[in-house]
């Protein structure tokens, strides 16, 4: 399952492509109002961190604009993908971009029947939130399971993008789901390096070693 950093903080990006684990970063209007940078600003400096797909969502809720938006943000990187929303105009926008060979996210997902919607509208990635769907009482993880499911039954390419993932075991369910991709905040990821049996682990091995090799003492030589 490919790790995408859903923030637009450069700061964060950069640690976590520090790393090494990163391939790419999804953000929204939320995340890009939060830096206080125009998106086309914002999304190109996110472009110069991370080699990988960098999602970029329109900010029209009418599909007319939404294409001339999407074409837009297609320009500003070979690695942008466009996100639009899993609504009626979302996805008559989706099905003219796609056909103009411009990558689209089809985001805000909660259900099976929409993911089946946006893989007709040639999505190249769609996104069900895990977490909001865990937050009304249904299973966000079974969500996963049966997007996959369908898109396996008839070789649909579309990727699914776990979102919405909260805690390291949302990461890890929706990786045993089958997510091609799961999507989280640098918070998140960080907290998938954490156990305490590794910190233990460390501390022992650095104990014992320094028992037989201590440093000499300075002037000894």
């Amino acid at each position: 399952m490919k790790i995408f950093l859903d923030t637009a903080n450069l700061d964060e990006l950069k640690k976590g492509a520090a790393w090494g684990v990163v391939n790419g970063v999804t953000t929204n209007p939320t995340l890009i109002a939060k830096e206080g940078n125009a998106i086309e600003e914002q999304i190109r400096k996110i472009c110069d961190i991370v080699d990988g797909d960098i999602s970029a969502e329109v900010v029209s809720t009418e599909s007319a604009q939404m294409i001339v938006d999407g074409r837009k943000l297609a320009r500003i990187h070979k690695n942008v993908v466009v996100k639009v929303p899993l609504t009626r105009d979302g996805i008559t926008a989706c099905s003219t971009l796609s056909k103009e060979g411009i990558r689209l996210n089809v985001t805000l997902c909660f259900s099976a029947a929409q993911a089946i919607l946006a893989a007709k509208a040639g999505a190249y990635i769609v996104s069900p939130f895990v977490g909001r769907v865990d937050d009304i009482g249904w299973d966000g993880s079974q969500l996963i399971r049966d997007i996959v499911l369908i898109y396996s039954n008839y070789g649909i390419k579309t990727q699914v993008l776990a979102a919405s993932l909260r805690t390291s075991l949302h990461v890890t369910d929706s990786a045993k789901a089958g997510a091609d991709i799961g999507t989280m905040p640098f918070k998140v990821l960080d907290m998938m390096f954490n156990h305490p049996l590794t910190d233990k682990g460390v501390e022992t091995f650095l104990k014992d070693y320094n028992k037989v090799f201590q440093a000499e003492p300075v002037g000894t030589r």
